[in-house]
């Protein structure tokens, strides 16, 4: 039992409280760990696979995994560190979602150790009594203890009646499949106390919250989120996922070594004492972490080559050995940059594509492009965006524009 918590404490941020999950350990028996999967967002990125692995371990050990698939939830959309009520899913858009994520998941989990449910099979059967019922479990003074709730009825930002819902309804879904543990981000702290409290109110023992470290994205200071844009999805192709390694900031280095790899706590220790020493260069630890994760959701053999390419083009500034090609078709001799960027999808509007060129982050054959109203002739060339979006581009017949 003692190995099992010290196991599990191990890269946690809190567990609460600690106490209570020695005594659920000592019982001998399976653990049930719920996980609550937020159906708004199709890709798994390395921040969500911080609590994943985590999971992973609890199954390694013996224990159920609970994944509950928020489709009902959804429709009203976590309102957790939100300074504005969420837009609400459709039944076809969360439908979509979980289709793709079902392919990622199983990347990280164990397929045999797992039940997966949707907590619209009970949520959506309570009627306006059992709703009634279940709100009457808990005060508005406690949800105006949430910190975004807080902000936002000081600032006078409206806090529509169904946000107040979604920590009840997330709660009454460890009542339902009697969940033991819950995993989730330190930002879920308030979700998972509900959950604990409300389980009690059902006569029930209330579970552990065992919450995960955030882990900040590629821009060093918001936690990795697709809305953000700052995030490594751990199906993105090897070359691409190297790539965003290496962009990530010095100060992140060894962040990224704890939460995204399993490494014993001494070689966790050599990688700090290197990061200390001004003779080390920061990137070779970078290279070698990039590596390792790009081996982890794919092979070592993806790796060595994401790492050659990335040699190729970054340090000896040749172009990649494989990149997307698009045939153009275009009457005249010449095509505006813009139109180019947004033609060929490397922009996905007008106004992206000049912020982009502003930026300078367009570059046409290796020449720099800083004037959005410039002129490109049409021939063979290859488009460069950043930097590490490369595109050939192949002069084809005429066509209507």
């Amino acid at each position: 039992m003692v190995e099992q918590f010290e196991l599990i404490k191990k890269r946690t941020a809190e567990i609460v409280p600690e106490e209570e999950l020695k005594e659920k350990l000592k019982k001998g028996r399976p653990l049930r760990v719920k996980l609550g999967i937020d159906a708004s967002g199709p890709d798994i990125h390395l921040g969500f696979a911080v609590v994943l692995r985590k999971l992973r371990q609890f199954q390694d050990l013996g224990h159920t995994a609970i994944l509950i698939v928020g489709d009902f939830t959804a429709k009203i959309g976590d309102p957790s560190g939100r300074s504005k009520t969420r837009p609400q899913l459709t039944d076809e858009e969360v439908k979509k979602n979980m289709e793709r994520y079902r392919e990622q998941i199983f990347k990280i989990l164990r397929e045999d150790r797992v039940e997966f449910v949707y907590n619209s099979h009970w949520l959506s059967k309570l009627t306006a009594e059992d709703v009634v019922k279940l709100s009457a479990k808990y005060t508005v003074a406690r949800m105006l203890e949430r910190d975004d709730f807080k902000k936002r009825f000081k600032d006078g930002n409206p806090i529509a009646i169904h946000e107040f819902l979604y920590p009840l309804f997330q709660a009454y879904d460890s009542v339902v499949v009697r969940s033991d543990v819950e995993l989730g981000g330190t930002d879920q702290k308030f979700n998972l106390m509900v959950a604990r409290e409300i389980q009690r109110e059902f006569g029930q023992e209330p579970e552990v919250a065992v919450l995960m470290p955030i882990l900040e994205g590629l821009d060093g200071k918001l936690k990795m989120s697709k809305s953000y844009g700052n995030y490594i999805g751990i199906t993105e192709p090897p070359k691409e996922m190297f790539g965003k390694v290496m962009s990530i900031p010095d100060s992140l280095i060894l962040r990224y070594y704890e939460l995204c790899l399993d490494l014993p706590d001494e070689e966790l220790e050599r990688i700090k004492r290197k990061l200390e020493n001004p003779e080390v260069n920061p990137r070779d630890l970078k290279f070698e972490l990039a590596k390792r994760i790009v081996a982890l959701y794919h092979s070592k053999e993806d790796a060595e080559r994401a790492a050659e390419e990335f040699e190729r083009v970054f340090r000896h500034k040749k172009l990649p050995e494989e990149m997307e090609e698009y045939v153009l078709h275009w009457k005249d001799e010449k095509i505006w940059i813009v139109k180019l960027l947004t033609l060929t999808g490397l922009a996905s509007s007008g106004s992206e594509a000049r912020r982009l060129i502003k930026g300078g982050a367009v570059s046409v054959d290796g020449e720099r492009i800083m004037d959005i109203n410039i002129e490109i002739p049409v021939r063979d060339m290859v488009l460069r965006v950043g930097k590490r979006r490369f595109l050939r581009i192949r002069k084809g017949g005429d066509a209507e524009k």
